[in-house]
């Protein structure tokens, strides 16, 4: 009687109630076999679902072959447990070239494999797999750079696709650096691009082989990705660059509970590349990172190194990064620009790090010569880590800043490691170590040097190496020591070489 009366005060007011429609790919005859492409049938459903405001495009269990995916505003991809989405291999089923961000510069080039531009409340859920089918890409990515290398960087001929690519990107400005890159003449597309898109939700689905980055929404708003599983191999047959989750120029991003093991950077953080960067100047900024596994990848979380629109108001917390080449890494370079301030890192547990497990390097482009001051110069500021546990890591890591532009503000706290090697800090100013227990095999567990501003307060190792001072300063101003008790006898606790040294309140002379 209650859903009567309320259908009648409708019918009555004139209301006109519409539920948006569900588009069942294997009622509307797609192949389940993944012989049979689907692509026409899906991109059809979804023009129609926008037609009428919006609806779900939803795959029951079977396979279904398809080339690119083109999501329109209110659209739901549901890819149900047991469903598998395999995309076409053949490079020309991504024509027509449309506008992306690859790389940090936005050009035209192949489509993205689910692709939508300017678009609102786009949805991909469900327990099913998006396979990418990303072995020819990789193997022509190989070829093409054995041939760029044989023939001095120049490529002999160019096949269609790449000359299309030169007559689409006729007025596209890199820096000097970075034209060898685009020698290439066409680019393995990201897995998922949204490009200037808002309210997305990407949750559940597990995916795997993708040709180039995975997820990487550019200049996206309100973000969440949620329990996804990625997958491309980190060994023989290694996918190249193909990184986990890459939003680009985004805000309000949350990445949540993921489970990540991939040939490149597990997550990456990034805003443009260099001038192209500048231009577009819009920041990643306001993202959480939270409760994510993250196995092979070459960093667990990465900062950069397209950075020119600058990455701020980041927090990083309670994951495990499990055989990544780094653990936190922040990379920029002179040139590069951008400023990454206000980063939080916390409740971390490392193990099996094949590098290092912290990197700041604002030295990324090591050819790169001191220079004024400018948009050009990158800036890495006002970031904290604490509560992290490590073993089984190769070396602590580094901080490296620029003669103009020292790295500052960094502190680490309440963090126990033990690895092979220790920590280096070079060219950084502001600099705070807390409640620090670094045990290494070879070399001091911490070294400054060139630097500013440091202090230390409660580190120690728990197993000194005998003969070895813990800690190293050279060429340092203003050392605070305050609170450190070496449990473990150690001969010497420093080796100070000019530098200033605090202990307590009181000054010590230069040594």
């Amino acid at each position: 009687m209650k859903h009567l009366f309320f259908y009648m005060v409708a019918l009555w007011l004139n209301v006109v109630v519409i539920n948006a429609r569900t588009f069942d790919m294997k009622q509307l005859g797609a192949d389940l076999t993944g012989m049979k492409p689907c692509t026409d049938l899906i991109n059809k459903s979804i023009e129609q679902a926008a037609s009428e405001g919006g609806g779900t495009i939803y795959f029951p269990a079977g396979t279904y072959l398809t080339a690119t995916i083109r999501m329109k505003s209110n659209i739901t991809l549901n890819i149900e447990s047991g469903a598998t989405l395999r995309f076409s291999d053949n490079f020309e089923d991504y024509l027509p070239f449309v506008k992306i961000r690859w790389e940090g510069t936005v050009m035209n080039t192949l489509s993205p494999l689910i692709y939508a531009d300017n678009a609102d409340n786009l949805t991909i859920t469900g327990r099913g797999t998006l396979d990418g089918n990303g072995f020819k890409w990789w193997q022509w990515e190989n070829d093409t750079r054995k041939e760029l290398k044989e023939n001095g960087g120049k490529l002999p001929s160019l096949n269609k696709l790449q000359q299309m690519w030169v007559d689409a990107n006729k007025d596209l400005e890199v820096a000097d650096y970075y034209k060898p890159s685009l020698e290439r003449r066409m680019f393995r597309p990201p897995f998922i691009q949204f490009f200037e898109c808002s309210n997305i939700l990407i949750e559940n689905v597990k995916i795997i082989n993708s040709p180039f980055w995975t997820i990487n929404p550019a200049f996206c708003d309100n973000v969440t990705v949620h329990a996804v599983t990625i997958n491309n191999p980190s060994k023989n047959p290694k996918g190249p660059n193909t990184d986990g989750i890459n939003p680009t120029s985004c805000s309000n991003v949350r990445i949540s509970d993921c489970f990540i093991s991939v040939g490149d950077d597990c997550i990456t953080i990034k805003s443009g590349r260099d001038a192209d960067g500048r231009k577009y100047g819009k920041p990643c900024e306001n993202l959480t990172v939270t409760n994510c596994i993250m196995l092979a990848g070459h960093g667990g979380v990465v900062i950069g190194s397209e950075m020119s629109g600058g990455v701020k108001k980041v927090v990083i917390s309670n994951c495990v990064f499990d055989g990544t080449d780094a653990g936190i890494r922040l990379k920029a370079s002179r040139g590069r620009g951008g400023v990454v301030e206000d980063i939080r890192v916390n409740n971390i547990v490392m193990k099996n790090i094949g590098r290092n497990a912290f990197i700041f390097d604002l030295f990324y482009d090591k050819l790169s010569k001191p220079e004024p001051v400018s948009e050009r110069t990158p800036v890495f500021r006002n970031i904290h880590l604490s509560d992290i546990t490590g073993s089984g890591i190769k070396q602590i890591g580094y901080v490296k800043g620029i003669e103009e532009m020292p790295v500052s503000d960094l502190s680490f706290s309440n963090i126990n490691m033990a690895a092979e090697k220790g920590m280096n800090v070079e060219t950084a100013t502001n600099v705070r170590f807390s409640n620090v227990n670094f045990t290494v095999e070879e070399g001091p567990s911490l070294a400054f040097r060139q630097s500013r501003g440091i202090i230390l307060d409660g580190i120690g190792s728990k197993k000194p190496i005998p003969g070895q001072p813990v800690v190293e300063i050279e060429k340092v101003e203003d050392v605070w020591v305050y609170n450190c008790f070496q449990m473990q006898f150690v001969k010497d606790f420093f080796k100070v070489t000019d530098s200033h040294i605090f202990e307590g309140m009181n000054r010590l002379k230069k040594k």
